[in-house]
């Protein structure tokens, strides 16, 4: 054999392509390679040796020229504003950790990309562009060179992407299905005493029927398993599928020279009934999958709300309740959830959500603006052009835009396992039918197949998804939503947690408020409820509560700086509400409550007073969290409430007060600071959106609306607060769940090879229990769940 290439793996051949010494079969694969090196991702290339795919036809020519038709584009795109589009392509060459590393990094081969995230189960590329840098045509051209050519079909245009495979599936299935029942029918004689006495002529005939209809099964039916043995051992891998064909090669050889030489009708059952089998636990395992993902994305999982106008009065909604026509009021740092047309006011929207861009884009009266966004300024009126996606809303909160570690010892344990798994279950199968080729040969085909097929690393694989996808539908009828399964190990590890103060351990709707200071005008009261009236800020909800008017007045120019206040021009006069360094620009005093200032017109008229009203449960999840936790407050308010809050905390417990968003970030950075220390903090999503995501894991309390932010990792039903030891405290039963699962898994594993072996289990129920350990780890991990979560939340 010649050299290998570089590229791909693919034999050169006796004249290769020379590239700075390096042999490639084409100049295709040098052509590549040529551009990796250049723009210094030659990473590529050490983190997978020879990961590449063959480039059989480099010349592109006027091939995309359709993606420059508008048209086209409004369909394809995700999402097209402010200079930036977002697209999700199906890219099949995707197979391994290289191509995930260049794909994540085309931003180094066009400076136009923003960002791209790959979902490697599905195959998928997410890329963020800007659109006056580079066109989608050149980036599905530079993806086409570097021969990672995404499927665009008309399928995908009318959203139906994901069909073709499961119908595909179900026809293979059909076909096994029909051909076990009539092999089956034929070997009937053999399953009966006296089989032996039938006549040669029937015996042949039956075993030359059984070979025909065999044939569509071995290569049609059992196809994606050879293509996926393949493609692992061309790329230097193996994988479960390797055992798993080398069984399906072997009953076939042997069966087909039992039935050509007239020895018999060979093992043409097994055959068929092991590839149905196989067939049915792989589509099972695809709809357990689908199932998961259909409850995450449409069943209220995703926990926000909106404000609707209904008679020119606000009520709050759930936005699945949402209808195309309505009308809805979005606050400052409030998200979009819905495309809309905007009515009324000034629109400043935060894509950064969406597509990592922090820039503003400024909307004019009847533009229309993309779910995702978030208002920055004052109240906007809009009306619901489309019908809100969840599914939509869950991606966008579940993409890893922060950038936090988010991996786990848990997968990182099952992919080494699984990795040596497969070549350990090889060497004993073939040791297996070494021994009884030798002492008992017609034992030997038996004990081969059946070793490969029935040990699997699928159970184990399994665990881990189905025992943490459980915990989270859990969590989710119960008022906890967590952005993705793993998040729980994170939590399972959690030794320190931060508390923020107003509206996380504070009833909004509750606080007792009070204006000390120069007696308000009607108009005046009126004017601090318009202005409080566009901040979700806790205290910003409690005065606007207060006051009982209801005409409001439009407002100018609001701004809200976080932990100082907000300002607005209103009837030409400047108005600022918030801390007394804010108004004033003097110092806070020593003072026993929380005060809110306000300046109307260059005059200070007072302050109001704000008693805090505690949240329910809250000792119950102090003295909880306690036991084995280090707890911390930290508050951007005065120390008023110390008293108060010591009563709950004790008198050990770090509380910091006056704690601006960055000293709050800056303090979790200094916990962290010991790799031993873990960091859940629980606050509210715009004050504490960098102590947020500075931390392991960050929680948000929501109360009427359901607001939350990008950097949370997690969102709890103000009225579930005290539930929220319950809670932590229950991903201890989840990773408990997850070791006894690993250990039936092991023990199915044993006790089907202490059988294989012996050449006594046929291959047929081998397949049969293949699914079946899968089958059961599932329901032993959703029953745990589902019995432990009713009696521990």
């Amino acid at each position: 054999m010649g050299q290998s290439c570089v590229h791909c793996g693919e034999d050169c051949g006796k004249n290769p392509v020379i590239y700075n010494e390096k042999p490639f079969c084409c100049h295709g694969c040098k052509t590549v390679f040529q551009i990796l090196n250049e723009k210094e991702l030659d990473q590529y290339y050490r983190i997978q040796p020879m990961s590449g795919i063959k480039v059989e036809n480099t010349d592109i020519g006027d091939k995309y020229d359709y993606l420059d038709n508008e048209e086209i584009l409004e369909q394809l795109l995700d999402f097209s504003d402010g200079g930036v589009s977002k697209i999700n392509l199906f890219i099949p060459g995707i197979h391994c950790a290289s191509c995930i590393w260049l794909l994540e990094n085309l931003h180094t081969l066009n400076e136009g990309v923003v960002h791209s995230f790959v979902n490697f189960p599905k195959k998928t590329l997410s890329i963020t562009f800007r659109n006056d840098e580079v066109s989608l045509r050149q980036i599905v051209e530079l993806l086409a060179s570097i021969h990672y050519v995404p499927e665009i079909t008309l399928d995908q245009l009318d959203k139906k992407e994901g069909k073709n495979y499961e119908k595909d599936l179900l026809l293979k299935i059909g076909v096994a299905g029909f051909s076990l029942l009539n092999v089956m029918l034929y070997n009937f004689p053999e399953y009966l005493p006296g089989g032996d006495l039938l006549e040669d002529l029937f015996i042949k005939v039956f075993g030359w029927m059984s070979f025909i209809l065999a044939l569509p099964v071995v290569f049609y039916s059992a196809s994606d398993y050879y293509m996926s043995a393949f493609k692992a051992l061309k790329h230097k891998m193996v994988n479960i599928d390797i055992p798993i064909t080398l069984g399906i090669f072997t009953l076939f050889v042997q069966s087909s020279y039992d039935i050509i030489s007239g020895n018999g009708i060979g093992y043409l059952d097994s055959l068929v009934g092991l590839v149905f089998f196989l067939l049915i636990g792989k589509w099972y395992q695809g709809r357990t999958y689908q199932a998961l993902s259909f409850e995450r994305d449409y069943k209220s999982y995703f926990p926000v709300a909106v404000t609707k106008i209904v008679e020119e009065k606000t009520i709050s909604i759930p936005i699945k309740n949402l209808n195309v026509n309505d009308r809805i009021i979005i606050r400052n740092q409030e998200l979009i959830p819905a495309d809309a047309k905007l009515l009324k006011g000034n629109a400043n929207i935060d894509y950064s959500f969406v597509t990592g861009e922090s820039m503003p884009i400024n909307k004019k009266e009847g533009e229309i603006i993309f779910a995702g966004g978030r208002q920055v300024g004052s109240s906007i009126e809009m009306e619901v052009i489309k019908t809100v996606e969840q599914s939509y809303l869950t991606q966008l909160w579940n993409q890893d835009t922060n950038k936090k570690d988010t991996s786990t010892r848990l997968n990182s344990l099952i992919n080494k396992i699984s990795e040596y798994f497969t070549v350990i279950i090889l060497l004993i199968g073939f040791s297996a039918g070494i021994y009884w080729l030798i002492y008992d040969s017609t034992l030997a085909i038996y004990a081969f197949t059946s070793v490969l097929i029935i040990a699997c690393p699928c159970a184990l694989a399994l665990t881990v998804p189905f025992t943490f996808g459980s915990t989270l539908r859990a969590f989710g009828r119960n008022g906890f939503y967590l952005k993705n399964v793993d998040i729980i190990e994170h939590l399972y590890k959690i030794n320190n947690i931060v508390f923020d103060k107003t509206g996380t351990l504070t009833i909004n709707s509750k606080v007792k408020t009070r204006f000390i200071g120069s007696e308000l005008t009607l108009n005046e009261q009126r004017i601090i409820k318009s202005v409080c009236a566009h901040s979700s800020h806790p205290l910003s909800v409690a005065i606007f509560n207060s006051i009982d008017i209801d005409d409001l007045i439009e407002i100018d120019d609001f701004k809200e700086i976080p932990s100082l206040g907000i300002s607005a021009i209103v009837e030409g006069k400047k108005v600022n509400i918030g801390s007394r360094k804010f108004v004033s620009g003097k110092n806070e005093t020593e003072t026993k409550a929380t005060n809110v200032f306000v300046f109307i017109d260059d005059k200070i008229l007072g302050h109001y007073t704000l008693g805090n009203i505690y949240r329910e449960g809250l000792q119950e999840v102090i003295h909880g969290f306690a036991k084995d936790k280090k707890l911390y407050l930290l508050s951007g308010d005065n120390d008023s409430e110390r008293k108060n809050l010591e009563k709950y905390f004790g008198t050990e417990t770090t509380m910091l007060f006056n704690q601006s968003p960055t000293d709050k970030k800056e303090f979790i950075k200094k916990i962290k600071e010991d790799k031993n220390n873990h960091v859940l903090m629980i606050g509210d999503g715009l004050n504490d959106a960098g102590a947020l995501m500075e931390s392991e894991v960050g929680l948000t309390v929501a109360d009427d609306i359901f607001s939350f932010s990008p950097a949370c990792e997690g969102i709890i039903e103000s009225s579930k607060f005290g539930k929220l030891y319950n809670f932590i405290n229950f991903s201890k039963i989840s990773m408990r769940v997850v070791r006894a699962s690993f250990v039936i898994s092991f023990l199915y594993n044993l006790i089907g090879l202490f059988f294989a072996v012996q050449g006594i289990l046929s291959p047929i129920i081998a397949a049969i229990l293949m699914p079946v350990s899968s089958i059961s780890v599932v329901a032993f991990a959703t029953f745990s769940i589902n019995y432990f979560s009713k009696r521990k939340i």
